[in-house]
C-alpha cells in the first residue's frame, strides 16, 4: 500500500496546475525591449528580452521565469469532493496556470490540470449500461479511454477554449519516446505496474475574440490498467499559442518559460502529507516523507528535462547554461547570442556583444553576470 501511495503522489503531481491573480508586471509590448545604454559611449542599441522569476501565487508551489511585462493567470487549486460528486479528483492538488503576453493571451503558454476519468467497459455494471458517457462516477466523468490526439480534440481543447470557433487540426504527431519515458517512470516506481501511455502533439488553428490563432498542444494519456480498475487520465497537458503565422517567432520565449519551472520542495513535502492523509494511507515517519519529497523533486526535474527535450526540439533549438551564482545547469533558449542572469534569478537575453545590462540605467541593476554555455565532454 505504501508503494501505491508513492506512485499516486508521483503520477498525480504532474505539472498540470483556474483563473486567478496576476503575478507579472503590467501588460506591455510583445516585442523585445529596445534599449540604449545611456552610460555606454558607443550608444549601442541592443535588442533585449528580459525575464523575471515569479512565484506560483496561490500556494508557492513553484517558480517560473516570465518575460518582463507579461502576466500570469491561475495556479494551484483544490477540488471539493462534495461539489464534484466524489473524492477521485480531491486527493491531489491540481494546477491550471498560464503565462501570457497580455490580458487576452495573444501569446501564451498554459498548463492544464491532470484529471482522472472512468472507463466502465470492463466492469459488470458498465457492461449492463449503468454508466453512460458523461455521467459521474466517484467524481470522475465517465469516458472510454481515448488516444492522446482524440483527448486533445474532444476534451482538452473544448476545456481550454470554450469560446473558440472554426477549430481545424493541421497536424497530429505521435510522441512514442515521450510515452516510453512515462512508462519507464512508472515501472521504476512500481515494477510490474499495468500502466500504459499514449502521447501526441497536435497543431490546430481556430478563431477566438476576432483573432485567428495557431496552437500546439501536447498531452500524455495514462491508462491505469488492471490496477486502476477503469481509471485513466491525462498528464503533461499544455499548449502554446500565438496569432497565426507568429508561433515560430515566439517559440524561444515560450521555450524559456517552459524550461524554467522550479518546484518548491517544501510544498511537495506538504502535498505528500496531505495526499496520504486524504487517501487514508499512512507513511511511517516524518523522515520518510521528507526523503520522498527530495526524490520527487530530483526525479521530476530530471524527467522534465527529458520530456522538454522531446517536446520542444520540434519547435525550437535550446542550450544548457551554467548559472554563475548557483553553478547549476539551466536550460534556456539559444535564439540569442548572449544570456545574463542576476542574483534574483532574473534572466536577460541579447544579440548585442557590447551590451552590458549592468550599465543600463533602465534596468537599475549591477549584479548581472553572463551565463556561459555548459562545456561538453571532451571540450
Amino acid at each position: 500500500m505504501r508503494h501505491f501511495a508513492i506512485l499516486c503522489v508521483l503520477l498525480l503531481l504532474g505539472f498540470g496546475c483556474g483563473n486567478g491573480e496576476k503575478a507579472g508586471e503590467k501588460s506591455g509590448s510583445l516585442s523585445g525591449q529596445e534599449v540604449t545604454p545611456k552610460t555606454n559611449p558607443k550608444k549601442v542599441k541592443a535588442q533585449v528580452m528580459s525575464f523575471k522569476r515569479v512565484r506560483e501565487p496561490r500556494e508557492n508551489a513553484f517558480t517560473v521565469l516570465i518575460p518582463s511585462g507579461w502576466q500570469t493567470d491561475g495556479g494551484i487549486f483544490r477540488v471539493d469532493p462534495t461539489a464534484a460528486g466524489g473524492p477521485a479528483q480531491s486527493v491531489a492538488a491540481k494546477c491550471d496556470f498560464a503565462v501570457k503576453s497580455d490580458g487576452s493571451g495573444s501569446v501564451m503558454i498554459r498548463w492544464l490540470p491532470d484529471v482522472l476519468f472512468y472507463d466502465p467497459s470492463n466492469s459488470p455494471a458498465g457492461q449492463m449500461g449503468m454508466f453512460q458517457p458523461g455521467s459521474n462516477y466517484q467524481g470522475m466523468t465517465v469516458y472510454r479511454v481515448m488516444s492522446a490526439p482524440r483527448f486533445v480534440r474532444d476534451v482538452a481543447f473544448p476545456y481550454a477554449h470554450p469560446q473558440a470557433s472554426g477549430m481545424q487540426v493541421k497536424e497530429e504527431k505521435t510522441l512514442p519516446d515521450l510515452a516510453q519515458r512515462y512508462r519507464q517512470y512508472a515501472n521504476a516506481i512500481m515494477p510490474g505496474a499495468t500502466f500504459s501511455y499514449d502521447a501526441a502533439l497536435v497543431t490546430m488553428t481556430y478563431q477566438e475574440g476576432g483573432i485567428t490563432y495557431e496552437e500546439k498542444m501536447v498531452t500524455v494519456v495514462e491508462n491505469w490498467g488492471q490496477l486502476g480498475a477503469g481509471m485513466w487520465g491525462n498528464k503533461e497537458t499544455y499548449y502554446i499559442r500565438a496569432p497565426r503565422g507568429e508561433l515560430g517567432k515566439w517559440a524561444p520565449h515560450l521555450s524559456t518559460i517552459q524550461n524554467s519551472v522550479k518546484l518548491n520542495t517544501q510544498w511537495i513535502t506538504g502535498e505528500i502529507k496531505g495526499q496520504t492523509r486524504r487517501g487514508e494511507i499512512a507513511l511511517n515517519t516524518q523522515q520518510e516523507v521528507q526523503r520522498i519529497g527530495r526524490e520527487i523533486t530530483e526525479h521530476r526535474q530530471k524527467t522534465n528535462a527529458e520530456i522538454n527535450n522531446d517536446m520542444f526540439l520540434t519547435l525550437t533549438e535550446q542550450e544548457e547554461y551554467v548559472n554563475p551564482y548557483t553553478n547549476e545547469v539551466e536550460t534556456g533558449s539559444n535564439q540569442w547570442e548572449h544570456r545574463w542572469v542576476n542574483e534574483s534569478g532574473d534572466v536577460l537575453y541579447t544579440d548585442t556583444e557590447e551590451y552590458d545590462p549592468n550599465v543600463d540605467v533602465e534596468l537599475n541593476r549591477s549584479d548581472y553576470k553572463r551565463t556561459p554555455v555548459r562545456k561538453r565532454f571532451g571540450e
